[in-house]
């Protein structure tokens, strides 16, 4: 019995540009050859221009040559004029003097001695010395040199042009080019190549012209030119042999194309197919809110789902083909990953599944549970496993919301237990205190009216109004606890700070001098009045200053880092706030904030109770002040405390208070 057939799906056709894709490498591979037939003749002119550019160049290089030899030859025959006219020969012994023998050995052709009216006094024939001239002389191919005498006349000298360019022209340069002279009219007076190729002028193989260029020799030789002929070649790019391989290669991809259009009509045959059945299979995926992962037996990562893929925060494509660790395991915990990795890839994975956390792209951890299960193929082979993913983020957050409710209403419950203890351990100690005072006042009196002998040591004296004054101030400090507990204000009154801080740092000189703490104040003299209670402020300044020497004392004594604390007092750039700032060279935050120094019962000491902070907090806050905490430059922890200098104005205006926060007053130097 044949089941049912499955109805079609809706399969978007692709687009007629994804059908002609067959005819791309055809179309890339036109565009390369006429990029390359391009570059052929680009390379040509380029080739052309840069012959034409060397031309020119060794035109004018050569033209300076030829302009200054024979610039020179009439120099040579001025001073032979005047040597004549000094020496007056007589004219048959010209051609003996070695003036004419040198210039004949040169490029002289004759030497013609003229008197002032224009007569041959003396002529030096081209036989002598030069008898293969004749024909050359005869046919007029020469130039000529005129020097006037000093006593009238002229000597007139006739040169071969031929000799000149062969004595001129370089040997490199004469194998490059073909050097003529030339007239106005292109007749040729003179070349470094026999007559025939001096005929042919310009023109090449194939009557293609070859390159030329011709440059003026005045005023050296009147009507005469100075013409160079490229011997190069050029060869035409459409006859180079990249063109025959070029049109061979039209040839090879026109074939290759027609053979790859009929293989992309059977591929696509057989995609119409399989893009049905992946359309089925992509629905009922999408559909799914669980995450499915597929992985080799060597855990790489064959398939993901869209519902993964968005669990993680990756792409499908980015996660495919990935080995172990992956991108979205915690980087704190990469070592127990693989070890659970290797523990599922050994078959050992729990059936009922396990939790684990992993890391999502953006960062926040997600709590996941995974169930894993063997992959087998079409042949029952097995090639490796299939998980599936649930994510129990949100599960988890409401748990961990349910307990942390808990912890608070705990947590709330010691609170108010703590402050009854503290309640009542005020209530207890203020008669004590009391009772310690007026002993201690008796004492004085009675010690004072005795009339002792030996007189009493000051020293003790000393001791016992110090007890006096300590017992007088625990006194106050408990009655200022109660009424903090009972909700009462503080009890403002106009106060100096620097003198606060003069007294917290007196009562604290044997703790320093114990812990060997060197303290430093640098107290502003211009620092205005506040209004607070000085016993309280007074107390979050011991209780700065103390933390700040127990850290210290913690920590070994170094020459590089002495143990130091400086207490600093200033105000605001308005004069409406002042702040004390308390720094030491101790460890410093290590990373902690103020939030987490001031959470109650949270404590750095071995014995701490954790309030001390919390307390100094809430103070400052009943004074519409604020409490800061950061690292010190250098090392160290800074603490800075802010007041406001009128309360009132401030509670009026709270955004000021909050405008002079210490971070917002200025930066720390």
């Amino acid at each position: 019995m044949t089941p049912p057939p499955r109805p079609a799906l809706a399969v978007p056709p692709r687009p007629a540009l994804r059908r002609g894709l067959w005819a791309l490498p055809l179309l890339i591979s036109l565009a390369f050859v006429a990029a390359v037939l391009t570059w052929l003749r680009s390379t040509e002119q380029a080739e052309l221009d840069e012959q034409r550019t060397e031309l020119i160049s060794d035109a004018l290089s050569l033209q300076s040559q030829v302009s200054a030899r024979i610039e020179r030859e009439a120099v040579l025959l001025d001073e032979f004029a005047a040597v004549l006219a000094r020496r007056n020969p007589a004219p048959e012994t010209l051609a003996a003097l070695p003036e004419v023998q040198q210039g004949l050995r040169r490029f002289w052709v004759g030497l013609t001695w003229l008197d002032a009216a224009n007569r041959i006094v003396a002529h030096v024939p081209e036989q002598w010395l030069r008898p293969d001239l004749p024909s050359l002389a005869g046919a007029g191919l020469s130039g000529h040199l005129r020097a006037p005498l000093a006593t009238g006349g002229a000597l007139v000298a006739r040169y071969s042009p031929s000799d000149m360019l062969r004595q001129t022209v370089p040997w490199w340069l004469a194998r490059k080019y073909d050097v003529r002279l030339v007239d106005s009219f292109g007749d040729v007076m003179a070349s470094t190549t026999d007559g025939r190729e001096a005929r042919a002028g310009g023109v090449g193989q194939a009557g293609r012209p070859r390159q030329s260029h011709r440059i003026s020799l005045e005023p050296t030789v009147n009507d005469g030119y100075l013409e160079l002929i490229a011997r190069d070649r050029i060869t035409p790019w459409y006859r180079s042999l990249p063109v025959a391989m070029v049109a061979g290669f039209v040839v090879l991809i026109a074939a290759i194309t027609w053979l790859l259009r009929r293989q992309v009509m059977d591929v696509s045959r057989a995609e119409e197919a399989w893009r049905t059945e992946a359309a089925w299979r992509s629905a009922m995926e999408d559909s799914l809110t669980v995450g499915l992962r597929a992985r080799d037996l060597n855990g790489r990562v064959l398939y993901v789902n869209r519902a993964l893929a968005d669990m993680v925060g990756y792409a499908p494509e980015e996660l495919h083909g990935l080995l172990p660790p992956m991108p979205y395991w915690p980087s704190d915990s990469i070592e127990a990953s693989m070890l659970r990795h290797r523990r599922n890839m050994a078959g050992d994975a729990p059936r009922g599944g396990y939790e684990t956390r992993w890391r999502h792209r953006e960062g926040r951890p997600i709590d996941v549970i995974l169930f894993e299960a063997p992959l087998v193929d079409a042949r029952g082979r097995h090639i490796g496993w299939m998980g599936s993913i649930l994510d129990i983020t949100e599960r988890k957050r409401l748990e961990e919301r349910e307990r942390r409710q808990t912890d608070t209403m705990a947590h709330h419950a010691r609170l108010t237990m703590l402050g009854e203890i503290a309640s009542t351990l005020a209530h207890e100690l203020n008669q004590p205190l009391t009772a310690i005072s007026s002993y201690n006042a008796g004492v004085l009196n009675s010690l004072q009216r005795v009339n002792a002998t030996p007189p009493i040591d000051p020293l003790v004296l000393r001791a016992l109004q110090r007890l006096g004054e300590q017992a007088a101030h625990a006194g106050r400090i408990v009655q200022r606890i109660r009424e903090f507990l009972t909700r009462r204000e503080p009890r403002l009154e106009a106060c100096a700070l620097n003198g606060v801080v003069e007294g917290a740092a007196a009562l604290l000189q044997r703790e320093l001098a114990r812990q060997r703490v060197r303290l430093t104040l640098a107290l502003d003299p211009q620092l205005p009045s506040v209004v607070a209670d000085a016993v309280l402020i007074e107390q979050v300044v011991i209780n700065l200053i103390r933390n700040a020497c127990d850290a210290l004392g913690e920590q070994p004594e170094a020459p590089d880092r002495p143990r130091m604390i400086e207490a600093r007092t200033r105000s605001t750039p308005n004069q409406r706030f002042v702040r004390i700032d308390v720094r030491d060279s101790g460890p410093g935050l290590q990373g902690r904030r103020i939030e987490a120094l001031c959470a109650p019962f949270y404590s750095t000491k071995s014995e701490g109770m954790g309030m001390g902070l919390a307390i100094c907090r809430s103070i400052l806050e009943a004074h519409q002040g604020a409490l800061d905490a950061t690292e010190a430059p250098g090392g160290g922890a800074w603490f800075s405390m802010t007041l406001p200098v009128d309360l009132q104005l401030t509670v009026d205006s709270p955004e000021d208070a909050a405008n002079a926060a210490p971070g917002a007053v200025e930066t720390h130097p």
